[in-house]
């Protein structure tokens, strides 16, 4: 289980391609923080209060939405009905708001995210019915795509060769949110569901003021490019990430590793809560635990790790890893074991960054905004197919006694999408690897096969 798609999971001419206007002001910075210098420090405090707010509300929304339902088959099917309402407007959102980012800057992109974010969470905090919290969840998903305009910002400030360790440090980010956010859930839900929301959406403010007078635009003017309605298609944005050299074929990797993870996302909370009796505090806890193990991984381990090993044989290696956790949670009896497996999970903690590195070298510096843009398109995409899976089939076990190996049943899936997913990539680097070797001189071939 990764943290950095949660959710959860988000430029370069001075012509704006506008009739006779040959260049792009920043309006939305103030001027005297126009001339800071972006850098890693900013974003990654930006991610942080991102992710901690986001992280609240994780341990109670299940259980804010249980309080309308009457059963745990009907507490499952609703709780899939809102989060396919976020990743539905998410998916058509993203793509418009990668783009917007290519042609304003990611700066004021990320400003509006934040305005959805407070927008989602104050409402989602007052609702009284089913269908507010659903309204409520369309509106915040089609108003932010945080992840993918942090990605695009650290793009832009990044060298290719360091890419995939700062988008690590981005993941480590995440981890450092998951663990003071659930943490901090658990504790105001125990008081009251609906307060985690409240400070959910104070922290969302203090983001919002953060990013108007302190955050730097990453983004220079004469790198942005003109926004065009058809690129920002998300079926658009998605045939040109699969048409991207080198790396179309991974795309099927993302869908599969992608939807593995938004089932896992939308049922740990409902499954822990069935299978062990977890309120939302023990929920908080078991959060916590997984943005401790992303800060490790991604934040201290990841270095050392791609300095042994190249992207794609990391990427390879952390699928195996998640195929064998997501098969040990669903046969997990006690709730101990969640944990075992969460620290064993070492490399899947890996994936996400080591592919996201491989794609984004493989586009020019005009276009990360939008390609990243399309990735968390085709992860909203998953966002949304996966609730239609997954809260059936936590549905249909829901009856059974707590610390049956049956209630697992969504966990095997997943488990079957990670190895779909370790397939495709495995056979894909392969091919790249014998491409790459046969069109070298033979003495260089060797040296080749061992960085792959």
């Amino acid at each position: 289980m990764t943290v950095g798609s949660l959710a959860f999971t988000e430029p370069a001419t001075t012509q704006h391609y506008l009739p006779e206007q040959h260049s792009v002001t920043d309006t939305t910075t103030p001027p005297q923080h126009r001339a800071r210098e972006a850098a890693m420090p900013f974003i990654m405090l930006t991610v942080l209060i991102d992710m901690i707010s986001i992280g609240l509300i994780v341990p109670v929304l299940p259980a804010l939405v249980g309080q309308f339902t009457g059963t745990h088959a009907d507490q499952a099917f609703w709780y899939g009905a809102v989060a396919f309402a976020f990743g539905l407007a998410n998916f058509f959102g993203s793509p418009i708001l990668g783009a917007l980012s290519d042609n304003h800057g990611r700066r004021p992109v990320l400003l509006l995210g934040f305005c959805g974010l407070a927008l989602n969470f104050f409402a989602t905090a007052f609702a009284t019915a089913l269908w507010m919290l659903i309204v409520v969840r369309l509106v915040g998903g089609a108003m932010q795509s945080n992840a993918a305009v942090c990605n695009a910002y650290v793009a832009d400030i990044t060298p290719p060769e360091q890419r995939a360790k700062r988008f690590g440090m981005i993941g480590a980010m995440f981890g450092v949110g998951f663990i003071i956010g659930p943490v901090m859930g658990g504790l105001l839900g125990a008081v009251d569901l609906r307060l985690p929301f409240i400070v959910a959406g104070s922290l969302a403010l203090v983001n919002l003021a953060y990013g108007y007078f302190v955050l730097p635009e990453s983004l220079p003017v004469d790198r942005r490019r003109a926004f065009s309605w058809k690129s920002a298609n998300p079926l658009t944005s998605l045939q040109a990430l699969s048409r991207l050299k080198t790396v179309g074929p991974l795309v099927a990797v993302i869908a599969c590793n992608g939807l593995a993870q938004f089932m896992l996302f939308t049922i740990w909370v409902l499954y822990t809560t069935f299978k062990f009796g977890w309120g939302p505090l023990e929920n908080g806890q078991s959060l916590a635990a997984v943005g401790i193990m992303s800060v490790l991984v991604q934040g201290v381990l990841l270095g050392p790790l791609l300095k042994r090993f190249s992207p794609q044989r990391l990427a390879v290696i952390g699928l195996v890893s998640s195929t064998a956790a997501y098969l040990l949670w669903g046969a997990a009896s006690q709730g101990w074991m969640m944990y075992a497996v969460i620290f064993a999970n070492i490399f899947g903690a890996t994936v996400n960054a080591s592919i996201q590195s491989i794609i984004s070298s493989a586009v020019d510096s005009h276009s990360q905004g939008q390609t990243l843009g399309a990735v968390s398109s085709l992860n909203s995409l998953m966002a949304v197919v996966a609730p239609i899976i997954a809260a059936p089939l936590l549905g249909a076990v829901s009856h059974l006694p707590k610390g049956d190996w049956r209630i697992g049943t969504p966990f095997y899936f997943c488990a079957a999408l990670q190895l779909i997913a370790l397939v495709l990539a495995f056979l894909h680097f392969r091919r790249q690897r014998h491409a790459r070797t046969e069109s070298q001189p033979a003495e260089n071939r060797q040296e080749t096969e061992e960085a792959m």
